[in-house]
């Protein structure tokens, strides 16, 4: 018998006790490595540049535990901090994004634009006004659960022996508005005092961010991020339409409520630290998909390095090319995001 020879184009993997196999492109491993050097890179100029700059090579010595005890001030209690968040407030969109656009098969889904966002955020506004006086670290999980009443309420209107992708996408952009109006109506009956702090918070900011805040995003991030690695085979499956889905053996809807699941948490706990950073759900698993094309088992890891390098490097950029004024993050990415939105809507006009 004649032996096939070895592939080279892809890196297999089998584990015979947890029956879990899989291949992966040998490219995109190198795409994921050229991200993460990318990713490193910006959380070095990340803690290097400030009111008081730092040379790259300070920054290291820091990160090796042999810096200054006033350099390791600055980078870990000051500006680590906020680049962690950034590194896994980007990450948690750029999954949930490319989640999201995969289970409604439409390449504008995104949590923010079918209004899981602005549930997390119209919960997160209603609870600065109407309870002033209560615990900040409280605010997290009034933001998640915004996110998820809004998409059981997408899920429940959307509901008709099934739920249609088409039907979740129109549900959802309706209910979003819907929300969006609650949290105006919410800022503009507040004290005025009250005004600016909740708009603070809508912008998308990640001033200010402990490692309290970073330590509890860690677990919450890495815990669906690998359960949605093990649902890549349904996400793959949902692309087909329905029907394929069903031939080869997937629970349809009930993969969709799971795979929803999974995006509430990704995307409500991202909210929760960083409020309402706009755009890079939809962004990041476009570039993404153009890196390593459409399979989900190189997207999702991609998406969520594509979106950590995103929301970072828009975080330099706000804090530092408008020196001394410190802007909010959603702000430079609602600023790309906007026109890419628009030439997504021009592209698929006739889709």
């Amino acid at each position: 018998m004649k032996k096939i020879p070895a592939d080279h184009t892809f890196y297999t993997f089998r584990n015979k006790k947890l029956g879990l196999s899989g291949q992966i492109r040998r490219k995109n491993v190198w795409i994921m490595f050229s991200l993460l050097f990318l990713l490193f890179a910006l959380l070095v100029a990340s803690a290097s540049i400030g009111a008081v700059s730092l040379e790259p090579f300070r920054v290291l010595k820091v990160f090796f535990g042999a810096g200054t005890a006033k350099d390791t001030l600055i980078v870990n209690q000051l500006r680590m901090p906020r680049a962690a968040a950034s590194i896994l407030i980007g990450a948690a969109l750029g999954v949930s994004g490319a989640m999201m656009q995969g289970m409604g098969r439409n390449p504008l889904a995104s949590p923010d634009i079918l209004g899981i966002t602005s549930g997390a955020s119209a919960a997160a506004v209603g609870f600065l006004v109407l309870f002033e006086s209560a615990s900040i670290h409280l605010l997290p999980f009034a933001s998640f659960g915004g996110a998820l009443l809004t998409a059981a309420l997408i899920y429940a209107a959307a509901w008709k022996r099934g739920v249609g992708p088409l039907t979740f996408v129109l549900v959802g952009v309706g209910i979003g508005f819907v929300m969006s109006a609650l949290t105006t109506l919410l800022i503009v009956t507040s004290p005025m005092y009250l005004t600016s702090k909740a708009l603070n918070w809508l912008a998308g900011s990640v001033y200010g961010t402990t490692w309290a805040q970073v330590g509890a995003l860690t677990p919450w991030f890495l815990i669906f991020f690998v359960l949605a690695l093990l649902f890549t085979r349904r996400l793959n499956a949902q692309q087909m339409g329905d029907d394929a889905a069903q031939s080869v053996g997937s629970a349809v809807q009930k993969d969709r409520l799971l795979l929803l699941l999974i995006i509430v948490a990704l995307a409500g706990s991202a909210v929760a630290v960083g409020g309402a950073i706009g755009f890079v759900a939809l962004i990041a698993p476009h570039i993404a998909r153009r890196l390593v094309g459409p399979s989900f088992g190189s997207l999702l890891p991609v998406s969520a390095l594509t979106g950590a390098a995103v929301v970072t490097a828009s975080d330099l950029a706000a804090r530092t090319a408008f020196s001394p004024l410190d802007l909010p993050v959603g702000l430079i990415t609602s600023a790309v995001g906007a026109p890419f939105f628009i030439y997504l809507l021009y592209k698929n006009r006739n889709s």
